[in-house]
């Protein structure tokens, strides 16, 4: 191994910890001692909850571990958004778990909440698979109410999907295991079947409290809505449950009794390990944004066997398509080419760098993937498009227009790992979030912006500097290098994977070494979901 390897294992596996240490600490919700109060009431906390209910919670991914990270301090903060969502297997079948974390601000909700949850309900429509919410929320937090009530995608669009989702035939199965109030009432009971605990669960419209405010009648909350008013009164729930894991036994029951989907005939084999050494990644992938490496060396060490047939090698070298498997799945791979590449005409073209002939191959591997049926993995480090005369009047918007069409229409799951630099129209054409993908994870070496820290730094500081001169301040150097430092560290905490991580933007930050996990989790999730729609690239300028 030569120094640079060294030097980039030690770096990433630095990073490794950092992620390590970071998701320990989200993961303990509103703190230990709220935890042990769960405990006392007689109640599992949120993640427990989850465990309990999956076959294998190894065998699990977790979505929005780092939503809501360093987001309303002034509140007192919201780890994992107050709601911990993993995708695993109950009784042997698929699904996605929504589980209120009640040690977060009594499981309220916040702005980063609803958007959470909202994705849970998105993947679960995408794919077509059961959805069990666990449901112990004080409901939504009214300081920040104006920011989750009204509008198209805040706290109502929840129960609008429950409808949607029930007329689609997704199942959905809701345990109430602690507080249910006022409008989040409607979630459990819009859902296929209702469970609640007894004397832990309540559910209504409005708490003893506020009924005694309103009509002034004197009533307790179990009264007024406990599992014995709600099971054998109102008929509102469907099953009583003496406790937490009974509760999540009856769903374990009622998950099993589901019948087989229909697929949409993904192609798998068997699984294959990479024949190159995984843990190698930590090595090839450079400690700088800017440096470069090969690309091809990070997908040999994530495909099985590390066999990648390349499509169209020789052209357009500045991205690589190809077909290879991951995990025994059939996959098309569109991925930057991060190292200095020479054209058959003698050109050196920049790594990370889509140019036109880059983006026409792109283009057309998409199309075929779609003919064949094949998911496509994207795999991230792009710095944009070409710029200057040369690129602009050889068409380079045209073609890269293409492919962001191409991305746009695909049918086929698509899949986005964002391993380095993710910056301008380089990450709308390798399918970022706006572009929907099943899943979108970042490594803990990502960096997610219109541009690099430093280009951004330079703009902003000119103007920063205009700004100050037409106030009659004097620039010095000093003053000038000061400024620069102060809004590149400011630019820089918002490339983070974390802050990315943190706006749901993606739906996790992984070790490079669960890709695999990630993305063979996703396609058997999307196998779920029959593709019906014909892959049609509308109106191209060709």
């Amino acid at each position: 191994m030569d120094i640079n390897f060294n030097k980039n294992e030690d770096r990433n596996k630095l990073l490794l910890s950092e992620l390590k240490k970071r998701l320990a600490k989200v993961k303990l919700g509103g703190g230990q001692s709220r935890i042990e109060k769960q405990h006392e009431l007689g109640k599992m906390s949120a993640r427990e909850r989850i465990d309990y209910l999956l076959d294998d919670k190894s065998n699990s991914i977790e979505i929005g571990a780092f939503a809501g990270d360093n987001m309303y301090e002034e509140h007192g903060g919201c780890p994992s958004g107050g709601v911990v969502v993993k995708i695993g297997f109950v009784k042997s079948k698929q699904c996605i778990v929504v589980a209120n974390d009640a040690t977060v601000k009594a499981g309220a909700w916040f702005p980063i909440t609803a958007k959470k949850n909202l994705r849970a309900q998105e993947i679960a429509i995408e794919n077509r698979i059961p959805i069990i919410y666990l449901v112990d929320s004080a409901g939504v937090y009214l300081p920040m109410q104006d920011e989750i009530f009204p509008d198209k995608e805040h706290f109502g669009r929840i129960f609008r999907n429950n409808a949607t989702m029930s007329s689609m035939g997704i199942v959905q199965i809701a345990a109430i295991m602690g507080s249910c109030v006022a409008g989040g009432a409607y979630l459990p009971i819009m859902s296929d079947e209702a469970l609640i605990v007894n004397k832990t669960g309540s559910i209504f419209l409005a708490g003893s409290y506020l009924v005694k405010a309103a009509i002034g009648e004197d009533i307790d909350n179990e009264t007024l809505g406990g599992a014995v008013t709600h099971c054998e009164i109102s008929g509102v729930t469907d099953y009583k449950a003496e406790d937490d894991k009974d509760a999540l036994n009856t769903i374990k029951n009622l998950i099993d009794k589901i019948g087989i989907p229909n697929t949409a005939g993904f192609n798998r084999i068997k699984s294959i390990k990479p024949a190159e050494k995984q843990e190698d990644i930590y090595g090839v992938l450079p400690g700088s944004r800017t440096e470069q490496y090969d690309m091809l060396e990070i997908i040999k060490r994530l495909v099985d066997n590390s066999e990648f047939q390349q499509y169209k090698e020789g052209f357009g070298k500045t991205i690589l398509t190809g077909y290879a498997r991951i995990d025994g799945w059939a996959v098309g791979i569109v991925a930057n080419q991060r190292k200095v590449v020479k054209t058959n005409k003698g050109e050196m073209r920049f790594g990370g760098v889509i140019y036109s002939d880059s983006a026409d191959k792109a283009t057309r591997f998409i199309a075929n993937c779609n003919q064949k049926k094949i998911p496509l993995v994207f795999l991230q480090d792009v710095t944009g498009f070409m710029v200057g005369s040369k690129s602009e009047h050889g068409g380079i918007i045209k073609d890269g227009a293409k492919m962001v069409n191409a991305v746009s229409n695909s049918v086929v799951p698509k899949f986005t790992v964002i391993i380095g630099n993710s910056y301008g129209a380089g990450n709308y054409a390798m399918c970022g979030k706006a572009y929907d993908p099943r899943l979108i994870v970042a490594w803990p070496s990502a960096e997610l912006a219109v541009m690099s820290g430093n280009s951004a730094a330079k703009v902003l500081l000119q103007i920063e500097k205009a700004s100050l001169k037409k106030k009659g301040e004097k620039i010095t150097p000093e003053k000038e290098a000061e400024l620069f430092d102060e809004i590149k560290e400011r630019y820089d905490r918002q490339i983070s994977p974390y802050y990315a991580a943190a706006h749901l933007w993606t739906d996790a930050i992984i070790d490079p070494l669960d890709t695999r996990k990630w993305i063979s989790m996703g396609i058997e999730a999307a196998n779920q979901a029959p593709i019906e729609k014909a892959f049609n690239m509308g109106v191209l300028q060709v």
